[in-house]
């Protein structure tokens, strides 16, 4: 893939796939649209400028990897996928649909480019940390991303893998945190809070790197850095706000998995691209 280090052009991409975001969950009739918009400047980064990949290289061994661990934010990756050509735009339109490659939540068999199976909630830094062993064991200097969703550290297994990145030592693995501070329930902190953050990754042995998850520089700036960290894993700490872009979306539980209306469909579209 051509990378792209220009941070309007990549502020530009991010919101051209909310559009592509909201008009397959219109057409789905379902599906989660808060942590999908919250966390596709994120892929963003990392798929348009700074992960090693392309589509036709899935079962290279020198493409870095990503792993969704917050697979309910499966639109997120799907747009971005078909934005970097692993599959047709036009699939968008099947999401959800009985036979179709595009599940609710990521199946590595059925869609090209995911890596691996995810939807049940704090599994995915353990895959990613035995992932990450298996390169070191093969000498690789490819590197694991592993995003995660804030409510999802509630799980104790979390832990117990953010222990295991340390203790193993995985400076090929950065672990991203989407910290949009709502879950399915309402706000992280009401639920069961998690704060503070920045202080119990630290404990655990992790490299943190707090930032604004929206913030393109800021973003590059953060997955140089943690690449960059040698001898322990690193935890990019990102704020961002649920239903980033689209104003009466944004930091509502409600549109964690509702879909919008073709009335909010226009409304947030007009919004997003108002040229």
């Amino acid at each position: 893939m051509k990378r792209i280090e220009d941070c309007e052009e990549l502020a530009k991409i991010a919101d051209e796939l909310r559009i592509d975001i909201l008009e397959m969950l219109h057409t789905a009739g379902s599906g989660h649209t808060g942590g999908s918009l919250s966390a596709i400047d994120i892929l963003t980064a990392l798929y348009f400028s700074k992960m090693n990949h392309k589509p036709g290289m899935e079962n290279g061994a020198e493409r870095d990897r990503f792993v969704l661990s917050k697979g309910h934010g499966a639109p997120a990756l799907y747009v971005t996928l078909a934005r970097c050509g692993y599959f047709d735009k036009s699939e968008l339109a099947s999401l959800r649909k009985l036979g179709s490659m595009l599940s609710g939540h990521p199946y590595s068999p059925s869609t090209p480019g995911v890596e691996v199976t995810t939807g049940s909630l704090g599994q995915g830094l353990s895959i990613a940390n035995g992932m990450a062993l298996g390169l070191k064991l093969d000498q690789s200097k490819s590197v694991i991303f592993c995003l995660m969703g804030d409510g999802e550290t509630q799980e104790g297994q979390v832990w117990e893998a953010a222990m295991t990145s340390a203790h193993y030592k995985l400076d090929n693995l950065v672990a991203i945190l989407d910290n949009n501070g709502l879950q399915i329930d309402g706000f992280v902190k009401d639920v069961m809070g998690i704060e503070p953050i920045g202080d119990k990754w630290r404990a655990f042995g992790w490299e943190v790197i707090e930032i604004d998850g929206h913030d393109m520089s800021a973003l590059l700036g953060a997955i140089d850095k943690a690449v960059a960290v040698k001898g322990k894993p690193s935890l990019i700490w990102a704020h961002t706000v649920k239903g980033k872009g689209v104003s009466f979306m944004e930091n509502k539980a409600s549109y964690h998995g509702a879909a919008p209306t073709a009335k909010e469909l226009e409304m947030a579209k007009k919004e997003l691209n108002p040229a």
